[in-house]
């Protein structure tokens, strides 16, 4: 399995950090949140068609990384594309939000974490490619300030 993970230009030279070398970043820069890109690719694709499906793993995500959901989660089945239709998750979290696609054409997911409170990405990460049974993924980090 290829793992990627890419940081926007707050982390310099794209270094790869470690969860604690993430954490102490985040707290050193003063970044008011952290956004998580993760792209699941050659995912099962029952779990990624089936929005109870989608609904438990957001609560389990949530429960993995410790955040609090406001509100239901809503996914909803739209795009006349072919190449974009699929479902769609939007979960707001007191911290901010998670949403995410599901191209139904390519197996793939997109999945954003966004919040102002600290977390694992990279348990998010590995958590989501196992809940999706993804082959592979890729992952963006990104400290906003």
């Amino acid at each position: 399995m290829e793992t990627m993970i890419r940081f926007n230009q707050s982390i310099p030279n794209e270094k790869l950090l470690g969860y604690e070398e993430l954490k102490a970043r985040f707290v050193e820069t003063g970044a008011w949140g952290l956004l998580s890109c993760i792209d699941l690719h050659e995912c099962d694709s029952k779990t990624i068609r089936d929005p109870e499906a989608v609904k438990e793993y957001v609560v389990q995500l949530c429960s993995l990384i410790e955040m609090r959901r406001f509100g239901e989660c809503v996914v909803v089945n739209f795009g006349e594309d072919e190449r974009v239709a699929g479902l769609s998750m939007t979960q707001l979290i007191e911290t901010s939000l998670i949403s995410g696609h599901f191209a139904n054409l390519t197996n793939s997911a997109y999945i954003d974490i966004f919040s102002c409170k600290f977390y694992n990405p990279y348990a998010a990460a590995e958590f989501t490619r196992s809940y999706f049974s993804a082959g592979d993924y890729t992952m963006q980090l990104n400290l906003r300030r």
